[in-house]
């Protein structure tokens, strides 16, 4: 018995990851979806124009090898009595921002775990970064940005500044300490190295180089085209800043003239702004609003024209619950972090509109 007891925690030491990492084929989960049914928006006979293609909530997404590797390291764990019962699997709680780059990763800020995820499609890696700078972990992480080279921007409301993580999780250096007030959303142009910072309490977007020195500072507090009630959310693409202008109830995006284009509405009825947070622009130039108060999604136009909306307050798929940011990557794959569902649902534009 005890050679079994030895075999079994051998196996069982072999295959844990002993740096934190989850390992195996990352996949988006589907079991929401209907069965035979593809989820559309809007729903035929009008012309769909998204279709759902997954979720992401952590560990689960991620599928081991199933050779006999992994049955022995199974049997290993069931023999020693930790079988994968003995601990809690390591799952979002409350995403508030999700970006990507140009090497498969994805990242999503948690403001509940206190930490960045890491999900590497191309690794077959999740991993959990917790560190802002040295020993300092982070408290609000929040708007997120990818860095040159590898890593990540993020910015922290309470510690007051944007940490840069570089391609292995490592804190690199700090932008905006003793400047910034409270920075929620960041934006970088990847053209030119500028990061933007929402500064919330500031009502204010402070641009940075990428060696952290202040290069301007965009609008202030009022309601003119160019100025801002608490700014939270970016966006920055084509040459475009979007900003979700929060407390005046609509968004505003900057073009590379410098003028400034207003979108959205006040109002009690669906495609009106009551608190808009994640914003984003897709290849066609539709603009992207996550309306937290409606629990939707609204769209639209390159002119500012709504088109649709998605979701409603639930649990189901197409329904948030205090959704925070969005963000479409190359393949006009909308991501939208569904914070107080502790997941990130991913939609496909598919053209037109």
């Amino acid at each position: 018995m005890k050679v079994f007891l030895a075999l079994a925690l051998a196996l069982l030491l072999a295959g844990c990851a002993s740096d934190g990492i989850v390992r195996g084929r990352l996949h988006y989960g589907l079991a929401d979806a209907p069965e035979g049914e593809r989820l559309l928006w809007p729903q035929p006979p009008e012309v769909p124009r998204f279709a759902y293609t997954g979720t992401l909530t952590g560990e689960p997404n991620f599928r081991g090898d199933e050779g006999t590797t992994s049955r022995l390291e199974a049997f290993g764990r069931w023999l020693v009595g930790l079988d994968g019962r003995s601990r809690a699997p390591v799952v979002l709680q409350r995403p508030a921002a999700v970006t990507g780059d140009e090497q498969g990763r994805l990242y999503v800020s948690d403001t509940s775990r206190q930490a960045v995820f890491v999900f590497d499609a191309v690794r077959g890696e999740l991993q959990v970064w917790e560190q802002a700078d040295g020993v300092l972990r982070f408290v609000a992480p929040g708007g997120l940005a990818p860095a040159p080279g590898g890593g990540v921007y993020v910015a922290d409301a309470e510690l007051g500044f944007v940490a840069r993580l570089d391609a292995t999780g490592q804190a690199r250096a700090v932008i905006g300490r003793g400047v910034l007030r409270r920075p929620t959303g960041l934006a970088r142009d990847a053209a030119t190295g500028r990061i933007y910072v929402a500064d919330t309490a500031a009502h204010d977007i402070k641009v940075f180089d990428d060696a952290g020195t202040l290069l301007e500072t965009l609008g202030r507090r009022g309601e003119a085209p160019g100025e801002f009630n608490f700014p939270t959310h970016l966006a920055f693409a084509a040459g475009r800043l979007v900003v979700a202008d929060t407390l005046n109830q609509r968004v505003q995006l900057r073009g590379p003239d410098g003028a400034w284009q207003v979108i959205g509405r006040r109002g009690l009825v669906v495609g009106n702004l009551v608190r808009p947070k994640g914003v984003a622009l897709d290849a066609e130039g539709h603009v992207y609003v996550v309306e937290s108060y409606y629990d939707s999604l609204l769209v639209f136009s390159p002119q500012g024209e709504f088109l649709m909306p998605i979701g409603g307050t639930g649990t189901a798929t197409g329904r948030f619950y205090l959704p925070a940011g969005v963000w479409v990557d190359a393949a006009n794959r909308v991501h939208v972090a569904d914070m107080f569902n502790g997941r990130i649902v991913l939609f496909q534009f598919l053209g037109g509109g």
